[in-house]
């Protein structure tokens, strides 16, 4: 005896009709070609699982990836750090930002010791699958000097200034050196 057809008011005749509903034309895309595939997708196609989109994530020779921390309502720009697949996995788990440190050679968990962290609100992956951008709400400096942003040098042409004071001093945040 054969399975009779599925009939949904007629739209899905078959179980792999219904199967294809649910599947995205970039599901069977190899890895290396699935972020070239992405440069023609339009806001309303189905992206493969975020699973299949991390493992075709490129990280460089050392198993990293550059990411990008931006406040997520003013845009700020606020610091790049490096992370591991194991830091990207803990963040999109936690939604509280990890970083890998390269000094280190070790998980580094935004804030853990000076109490500034990163709350992750959005992530996004780059064109090309190389770099990312986290969007995340900030609590106090999210650089080791105390200021709010790393990018404080500004450079114009010959000349360079300091374009931010620190809002707290680094020897309140992380004890003084000794």
């Amino acid at each position: 005896m054969s399975a009779k057809p599925l009939s949904f008011k007629g739209f899905v005749r078959t179980a792999e009709q219904l199967a294809s509903k649910f599947m995205s034309r970039f599901d069977h895309v190899a890895p290396d070609a699935l972020f070239k595939q992405l440069e023609r997708a339009a806001p309303e196609d189905s992206l493969p699982a975020v699973a299949t989109l991390l493992a075709a994530a490129r990280f460089n020779a050392d198993g990293l990836i550059p990411a990008i921390a931006q406040q997520h309502d003013t845009n700020e720009v606020l610091m790049m750090a490096w992370m591991n697949r194991e830091a990207l996995e803990e963040t999109l788990t936690t939604q509280r930002v990890c970083y890998y440190s390269r000094s280190r050679g070790k998980l580094w968990r935004k804030g853990e010791s000076s109490g500034q962290q990163q709350q992750l609100v959005s992530a996004a992956l780059d064109c090309d699958g190389d770099t990312l951008l986290l969007q995340v709400e900030q609590t106090g400096p999210a650089c080791h000097t105390g200021r709010r942003s790393c990018f404080y040098i500004a450079v114009d042409g010959e000349q360079a200034s300091i374009t931010s004071n620190p809002l707290i001093d680094p020897d309140d945040l992380y004890g003084k050196k000794t």
